[in-house]
Parts: C-alpha cells; structure tokens; sequence
C-alpha cells in the first residue's frame, strides 16, 4: 500500500511545483531557464484558449457568423493574444483583472443595461405588437360591418317585393287589372366613411413599420455592438485602476497584505516602531487581505450593490406585468367573442286574405313567409390573435439576476483580489503603499497621543486636589489628609 501512495504523493508534489512555477513566472515575468519559458507559453496558451472559445461563440450565436469566418477570427485572435500575453507582464495583469472585474460594479451595470435592453426589446415590442393587432381587428370589424349592414336591407327588400307580388293578385280583377312594379335597390355608400377607414389604417400601418424597423435596428445594433462596447468600457476602467495603483499610494489603500506584516515584523526586528496589533478602532478601518469574514463596511458594500439591482428589478416586473395582462386582455376579449352567438332578429310577414260576394264570405287564404336574419356583434375573421414572449424574456433575466445576485455575495471580496492581483504584478508601487500605509497609522497614533495628553493636563488643571492638595485628596491616593 505504501509503495502505492509514493507515486501519488510525487505526483501532487510536482504539480504543485509546476503550478507554484507558473504562477511565479506569469506574475513577475522572469523566464529564467527553458523549463520556466515553456510552463509561461503553455499558461499564455491555455488562457487564450478559454478567451478565444467565449469569442468563438459570441461570434457563432448572437452574430450568427459563418463557422469558417467565426474560427478564423477566433484563430487569429488566440494567436495575437498568446504572443502578448508571453511577452508583457502588464497585459497578463489586464487579463486577470478582466476576469475579476466581472464581479465589479461596472459589470453590475452593464448587465443592467442588458437586462434593460432585453424587455424593451422584446417585453414592449411585444405589448406594442399586441395593442397594434387589437386596433387592426377593430377597423377590420368595421370594414365587415359595412356590408353586413346590407343584410337587414336586402331581407326588407324582399319583404317589399313579397307584398307587392301578394297586392298584384288582389288588384286583379279580371275586367280590370291594374298592373303595378315595385322596384327596390338599396345602396350604402359613404365615401367619407371609407376615407376615413382606408386613412386610419394607413396611420397605422405606417407608425408600426416605423416602430419595428426602429426597434429591430436598436437590437441589431445592441446585439452586435454592446458586448464590444463594454469590453472596452470595461478594460478602460481596469487600466485606469492600475495607473492609480501605481501612481497614487493613497488609492484604496486600507488593507493589511502579507506585505505590510512582513514590513511591520522587520520594523520590530529592527528595533523601530511598529504598528502591529491593531487597535479594535483600526481593526474597523483597516481590514486584512484576504479575509473570510465580512466586515461592516463590506456589508454596506453589498447592500449598496443589490440598490441598482432592486429597483431595475421592479421595473422589469411592471414592464413584464403589463405585457402579461395586455395578453390576458385580448386573449379574454378574444374568446368571449368568439363564443357569442350571432343575435336573431326575427321577421315574419303574413297576409290573410278573404274573398267576398255582396258580403257573403267565398274563401280565405292565407300567405306567410319569413324574413328573418341573422346579425354578429364582431367578425370572426377580425378576431385579435395576442402573443405572450415570457420564456423569451424571463429565463435570460433569471440567468442575469442570479448573475447579479452571485456577484453581490463577492462584491465585498473583489476589491481584495485587485489589490492582491497589482501587489504580486507591481512589487515596487506594493512596497510603497505599504510604507506609505505604516507610516499613516503611525502618525494617526501619534497625533491620538498628544491629544490625550492635552487632555489629560488639561482635566487635571480643573481638579481640586492639583490646587489645595492638603485639603484634597485624589481618587486612587490611599494616604489621607492630616
């Protein structure tokens, strides 16, 4: 068994060599040797690599590139950003940044900002397609009750005619037969009417293409440019934290790093004065990197961060809400009308008719036939079809908002890891904000002093007892007075 474990154990050892090398030889920049050259061209490659893959796929799904065109470029890119992550120590500090600004207030932003984008893109179009397509059932009803309104016309028409037919017969007398024509067109015609028909719906017509060719050129733009846009916001902002770290020691400079103990621990050594242990007042200001703990001013970092996040959240749920109950809306509207019966309106028309002779009853007949019809409340045709987006918008704002809540747990945290990032990059700007950092306590403790000592001489020139001590004894003074 154990000399199975041997093996084993050497493994682990020499990997953590290799892994303790490669992080010293991509930090510091000392390609020493060809085993160090090497380990540093293979860390470059795998990083690289992994950036190259995350742009493969940015270039393939959101850009909808070709395969060819998207490899070549991801190719082209892992090459140059292989040789310029071997051959500067400053853009391997970039890079690393990079990863850890993700979790920055700047990334928090923009992640809003998609968020944001996202339901006006997608929530609001959404509900503008659905209020359009309710306007349109509604000038389309009114276009088909035009002609259904000749309906009701057409069954009185027939009606008329049916009576003309029935006084024709009795108007005929056999020695004198008044013949008679009954002739009835009816015509609804209003130009006015459709004008203002075939206008409205060309207002309509024309502010929804307005609207969409707006809206899809707003997401064209921000599917292909956002992501490029915020990467440079976003290394912007990291080139301008490192040229504070290492040009103004008093930049964030409130933690206590390995650096400032080995610092503290040779004063000591030395003989010279040192600040170690802190006070518990210090201890509040100034916090240990790394630290598991939070502190208070960690925990009003986090509660700062989750603000924006709260508020953007109630906005796309009211966005989203209205959405859903527009749908509801004219889902509703749409069912119950389809399910209405169209009304009846019944016509019946009947004629009796008697024959007589000098008052003596001959016969008697009777004629009926019905005119009834049938009117609809809206055309079944014209009824709205609504659509409802929310798998579209909700599971994209639920992989950003957990996102947003992972980073607001390492909010407080990140801010370390920078600092500790540009300590082990910049060992010269990390020794002199350590210096810089010592010396400040030291003088804050200074200055602490003497105002207690002015304090002190100054309450003991109030106290009886420093004027008449005889008389008086002081608090603590086991003799008495004689």
């Amino acid at each position: 068994m154990s000399r199975m474990l041997f093996p084993l154990i050497a493994i682990k050892r020499s990997l953590e060599d290799v892994g303790y090398v490669a992080v010293d030889v991509f930090t510091t920049g000392n390609r020493d040797g060809v085993r160090r050259t090497l380990i540093l061209l293979l860390t470059c490659s795998f990083s690289s690599l992994l950036l190259s893959s995350l742009l493969l796929l940015y270039l393939l799904f959101p850009l909808n590139y070709e395969l060819a065109v998207a490899g070549g470029i991801a190719v082209c890119v892992e090459a140059l950003l292989t040789v310029a992550l071997f051959l500067s120590k400053r853009v391997r500090c970039l890079g690393i940044l990079f990863v850890i600004s993700m979790f920055m207030k700047k990334s928090r932003n923009l992640l809003l900002t998609a968020g944001t984008s996202l339901v006006v893109l997608r929530n609001i179009r959404n509900t503008l397609e659905n209020t359009t397509g309710l306007v349109r059932s509604m000038i389309c009803n009114l276009k088909a009750k035009k002609a259904a309104i000749v309906a009701p016309f057409s069954s009185y028409v027939e009606m008329l005619k049916w009576l003309g037919n029935m006084l024709k017969g009795v108007t005929d007398l056999g020695v004198v037969n008044l013949d008679s024509q009954l002739k009835v067109s009816p015509r609804l015609e209003s130009d006015k009417f459709r004008w203002k028909l075939s206008e409205a719906e060309q207002r309509l017509n024309d502010t929804v293409k307005y609207v969409q060719a707006l809206m899809s050129t707003v997401s064209s733009v921000t599917d292909r440019m956002f992501p490029a846009i915020s990467f440079l916001v976003l290394m912007l902002f990291i080139a301008l934290h490192v040229k504070k770290y290492c040009g103004d020691t008093k930049y964030q400079n409130r933690f206590m790093s390995s650096k400032f103990v080995v610092f503290d621990e040779r004063r000591k050594t030395e003989g010279k004065p040192h600040v170690l242990p802190l006070t518990p007042e210090e201890e509040k200001l100034y916090a240990a990197a790394p630290s598991a703990r939070p502190t208070t001013r960690e925990g009003r970092a986090m509660l700062k961060f989750g603000v924006p996040v709260v508020s953007h959240f109630m906005a796309w749920v009211i966005f989203i809400t209205v959405d859903a109950l527009l749908y509801c809306f004219v889902d509703i509207v749409t069912r119950e009308l389809s399910e209405l019966e169209p009304f009846h309106v019944p016509l019946l028309m009947s004629i009796k008719g008697i024959a007589t002779l000098v008052g003596i009853p001959l016969g008697e007949e009777n004629h009926q036939k019905d005119f009834s019809y049938s009117v609809t409340l809206f055309e079944k045709e014209c009824l709205p079809q609504p659509k409802l987006l929310l798998y579209n918008s909700i599971v994209p704002l639920a992989a950003i908002l957990l996102t947003l809540f992972i980073m607001a747990l390492m909010a407080a945290k990140v801010g370390q890891l920078r600092l500790m990032v540009c300590e082990r990059f910049f060992p010269s700007a990390a020794e002199e904000r350590v210096e810089y950092l010592h010396a400040k306590i030291l003088r804050k403790r200074c200055k602490k002093r003497k105002g207690g000592d002015n304090c002190s001489l100054t309450s003991l020139y109030l106290k009886p007892h420093f004027w008449c001590p005889l008389l008086f004894r002081a608090k603590g003074d086991p003799q008495s007075v004689v």
